[in-house]
Parts: C-alpha cells; sequence; structure tokens
C-alpha cells in the first residue's frame, strides 16, 4: 500500500491507543450500569419511555433530589427545554429552545425521546396520540423537543415527590 515503515508504526500506535480506549468506555458503562442497577430511584426513573441507564443516572448526579426546583417547568428551564420568548404588549411570540442549562443531559433527553417518537407511529396509547398530534401539525424534531420537556417534568415529579411513574392512559 505504499505506507513507509514510519507511517505504518504511527498507525499501529494510534490503533492500540484506540483499543484502550474502547476497552475503558466499556467498562466505564459497566459500572453505570452496575450504579443503575443498585439505584431504586434510577430504576423509577427508568420507567418513564426515553430514560435509560445512562439518562437516570446523568439526572441523578446532576439534579439530586429535584428539591433545589419549584416544579418541574423550572428544571426544563434549566436544562434549555423551554421556548424563548420575544413578547411585546399582548404580542407572544415563541421562538426555538433556548439551549442554556445542562447540554449533556439536554441531548439525552432528546436523544431518549427521538426513539420514542420514532416508535409512536401507529399506537394508541395517550402519549403516542399527542406526539403523532405533533409531529403531524409540526415536525418529529419539535415532537423529540416537546417529549423531553415533558419527560424533565415527570423527572422532576418523580425525584421531588417520591413517587413512582404511571404512565398516561
Amino acid at each position: 500500500n505504499g505506507l513507509s515503515p514510519l507511517a505504518r508504526e504511527l498507525f499501529e500506535d494510534l490503533y492500540h491507543q484506540v483499543l484502550e480506549l474502547d476497552e475503558k468506555v466499556t467498562a466505564y458503562d459497566r459500572k453505570i450500569n452496575q450504579i443503575f442497577m443498585d439505584s431504586p430511584v434510577c430504576q423509577r426513573l427508568a420507567k418513564v419511555e426515553g430514560i435509560g441507564p445512562m439518562t437516570a443516572t446523568a439526572m441523578i448526579a446532576a439534579v439530586g433530589d429535584g428539591k433545589n426546583f419549584k416544579n418541574g417547568r423550572q428544571l426544563a428551564a434549566w436544562l434549555g427545554l423551554v421556548p424563548r420568548q420575544h413578547s411585546s404588549g399582548d404580542r407572544r411570540k415563541l421562538l426555538s429552545i433556548t439551549k442554556r442549562g445542562d447540554r449533556y443531559l439536554r441531548t439525552l433527553l432528546i436523544h431518549g425521546a427521538r426513539s420514542v417518537v420514532r416508535r409512536s407511529e401507529g399506537k394508541s396509547d395517550g402519549r403516542s396520540l399527542w406526539l403523532n398530534n405533533i409531529k403531524q401539525r409540526r415536525n418529529k424534531n419539535i415532537a423529540a423537543v416537546a417529549l423531553a420537556n415533558k419527560n424533565a417534568r415527570i423527572i422532576w415529579a418523580l425525584l421531588a415527590r417520591g413517587e413512582d411513574y404511571r404512565a398516561a392512559v
């Protein structure tokens, strides 16, 4: 392939570094899953559609018991999942999400919501009907952000009140 011996040596070194990083990622994934399995609070959060071990453990690490927030909307705003407003007088104009707050948590919530939006087609439960309605009126990305916002509010309620998740009927 025309590579010099020095180039071959460098690529081999880079390949071994990638393998080491892969092993570290696998080890950290195992640790996160162990924390998730050992935490009853994480288990409660994971009952919400779109919340998995990564999101549940990250939310617990960042938010704690949720009592630092007055309500679920404040948590959603802290995560940057609420619309930006440009209002004047009696005219109210809602823009895209603010994207303030913890980018990592917001990304986890939106990616989890995207998977739920993708699977909601053809389902007849309340949440799927709500999502399909938003997808028809707007688009799937807006539906995913709306679900991420809703999930953030649900997470606050589960953390602050210590309740179990009850799916909408």
